[in-house]
């Protein structure tokens, strides 16, 4: 399983691996994802200065005019995710950054993700309302409560939670996106059977070849993208598994995109560990496979089973909210 436990390595890291172009499952892939099109990435950043005041940006848009927001903005066609995120902070705060890991996943279906950052300011000039255009009316740095600011929406008051978390004890390790290419938006699954109590632990691996992760692709049909991320892996297993499996939540080890992918194609990677829990009393192997392609590796090696026991801990990854 020497391939096996390299990519396994590859993926606990962060560094993401080369998917190959196979896909498990169904739904297979149709055409290429292309921003604008068939999908919308967007990119949000969440900074601090070093009195731990919070950047936020006063919008300009008619819809929400006056009020604020933290940077965001959407990912243009053949433009990588970091990129955006700079461009986006540039624009709207006019102070340059670098991202410094991933704090969540947003998902509304595959067709709308978007990336929220812990990133920190590396230069530049905060914007005025000297400097008001049509990206934003002015930046501040905000170190009070947000009572009394009227927000754009309340959805940025968890993020701030979770990177004030972050910033007090990292759950998890910097997490950044990987450059490699990806035609379609797809899952790659690192599914983990711990038995009660966690001595073992078996990943579940496809043997068809030389032995891998599973891969997933998301459908694209308007009945698939209203039920976001988790139904592929659902329809994934349900087909290799008995019926009912005790699939347990999902989480971000970390996501492949390259700007201007095959043929263009603006595809994303998103490598997920996913725990498969056990039935009464938790003890014994994992369950039967019904499907021959795919096998239950035990995992043997004592510092690989415990980097994927510390992933499956709570706060081990990063957060996937839909």
């Amino acid at each position: 399983m020497g391939d096996a436990a390299e990519e396994l390595d590859a993926v606990l890291s962060g560094r993401g691996w080369d998917l190959g172009g196979t896909y498990d499952g169904t739904p297979q892939p149709g055409d290429a994802v292309r921003l604008g099109s068939s999908a919308c990435y967007v990119v949000l950043a969440v900074l601090f200065n070093d009195e731990d005041g919070v950047l936020l940006v006063q919008e300009a848009k008619a819809e929400c005019r006056g009020t604020w927001y933290l940077p965001a903005g959407r990912m243009e066609p053949g433009e990588s995710v970091v990129a955006a995120l700079r461009r986006e902070v540039k624009e709207e705060t006019g102070l340059e950054c670098e991202p410094l890991t991933l704090l969540a996943l947003e998902e509304r279906g595959p067709a709308w993700l978007r990336f929220v950052f812990l990133a920190r300011p590396t230069g530049g000039t905060l914007k005025t309302l000297e400097d008001a255009d049509a990206e934003s009316l002015q930046a501040k740095w905000w170190g009070g409560p947000l009572d009394p600011l009227p927000l754009r929406a309340p959805d940025i008051l968890p993020l701030l939670e979770l990177a004030a978390r972050y910033r007090r004890s990292p759950p998890h390790p910097p997490t950044l996106p990987q450059e490699l290419p990806c035609a379609h938006l797809c899952l790659r699954l690192l599914v983990a059977f711990t038995p009660c109590p966690p001595g073992h632990l078996w990943v579940l691996l496809n043997i068809s070849g030389p032995p891998r992760l599973p891969v997933v692709a998301c459908g694209t049909h308007p009945t698939q993208i209203r039920r976001g991320l988790r139904l592929p892996v659902l329809g994934f297993l349900g087909g290799c598994l008995p019926p009912d499996p005790q699939i347990g939540p999902m989480g971000l080890l970390g996501l492949q995109h390259r700007a201007g992918g095959p043929g263009g194609a603006d595809g994303v990677c998103l490598n997920v560990l996913v725990s498969l829990q056990p039935r009464g009393a938790g003890e014994g192997p994992p369950p039967e496979l019904c499907h021959p392609a795919f096998r239950w590796w035990r995992v043997e090696e004592e510092g690989l089973r415990g980097r994927i026991l510390q992933r499956l801990r709570e706060g081990g990854t990063v957060p996937i909210r839909s």
